[in-house]
């Protein structure tokens, strides 16, 4: 599986395929036990996770899990604790709030009280505040209503169109291989099928098992 600079690419696949696993192996979390995993030409398996996100690789995990007694702020600030550059971590800190005027909004707020939908943002802004080179997404709209859904991919094109790298594991087939300029289907921890995400869109297989049409 290769995700080019610049690009959005997607990984998606049934419950228990390995797609959270695949994002967890290059993020450090846990140890690969064969292959090899490269980012900017280094390969980078079984280095520590913290090690990792300085090299440039975050992701922003499942379910969201943000601080929630941390206020919103916090929960920024703690995307950042890597960086040493305090003057770095202000312009990120308001290019977040650009991003997401609503957390601006709601700063001093304690995340625990934020919607499902405001959490998934601070969870994306959380992770955009080290400047990641490659972002990593593992289901960015699970458990959100569907206009939210919608919005939670505005929110993808808009960070992609801030020139950051895209992996993207999501559930919403349709709206992942829409988003993405190519794809990837894995089965059993295994690649079976990878195109062009408008082709993938169209083929008969993926459409019957992963975007719920029948091919009768």
């Amino acid at each position: 599986m290769s995700v080019p600079k610049g690009r959005i690419v997607t990984l998606i696949g049934a419950n228990g395929a390995g797609k959270s696993t695949t994002l967890r192996a290059i993020s450090g979390l846990v140890e690969t036990r064969q292959g090899k995993i490269f980012f900017r030409d280094r390969e980078i398996q079984n280095r520590p996770a913290h090690r990792i996100i300085r090299e440039g690789v975050v992701m922003v995990p499942e379910g969201r899990r943000i601080f929630v007694n941390l206020s919103v702020e916090e929960n920024l600030l703690m995307g950042a604790y890597l960086r040493k550059d305090r003057a770095e971590t202000g312009r990120s800190l308001e290019w977040v709030y650009q991003l997401f005027p609503r957390l601006n909004e709601r700063a001093k707020q304690k995340g625990g009280t934020l919607s499902g939908g405001e959490q998934q943002m601070l969870a994306l802004g959380r992770g955009l505040m080290s400047r990641p080179d490659l972002l990593m997404l593992d289901e960015p709209s699970l458990g959100l209503a569907p206009m939210l859904v919608k919005e939670v991919f505005s929110i993808i094109r808009n960070i992609h169109r801030e020139e950051v790298t895209i992996l993207l594991i999501e559930q919403n087939a349709k709206a992942a291989l829409a988003v993405a300029a190519y794809g990837y289907v894995m089965q059993s921890g295994q690649i079976t099928t990878e195109g062009r995400g408008t082709d993938l869109l169209k083929d008969p297989s993926v459409k019957e098992a992963y975007l719920g049409e029948s091919l009768k």
